[in-house]
């Protein structure tokens, strides 16, 4: 599979906001530039795979994009954070 350098930049913007936005709705706090990153593609991931099993299409776009990602890495914080407990580590850390 070959992604033109343009398919990376979006991709990695909609990471970024994606990973942002998440943190900001389940800790409250930004997790880092790389944090967000991996957190919003895992996000996207997780998104891409639920969201059309529970019967929800929300278009193609940069927007909806965003949407699903966002949707995924909320998932998947809060999977984190039962996993960990109730107060999330150290506030230093990415996850």
């Amino acid at each position: 599979m070959h992604m033109s350098n343009q398919g990376v930049l979006i991709t990695l913007a909609i990471g970024i906001i994606a990973g942002w936005l998440a943190s900001k709705v389940v800790h409250g706090t930004g997790s880092g530039l790389i944090g967000d990153l991996v957190i919003g593609i895992l996000g996207a991931f997780i998104g891409g795979w639920l969201l059309p099993k529970l019967g929800i299409f929300l278009g193609v776009g940069f927007v909806p994009a965003v949407i699903n990602a966002t949707a995924g890495a909320v998932i998947l914080l809060i999977i984190i954070r039962m996993v960990r407990g109730s107060n999330g580590g150290s506030r230093g850390r990415w996850l």
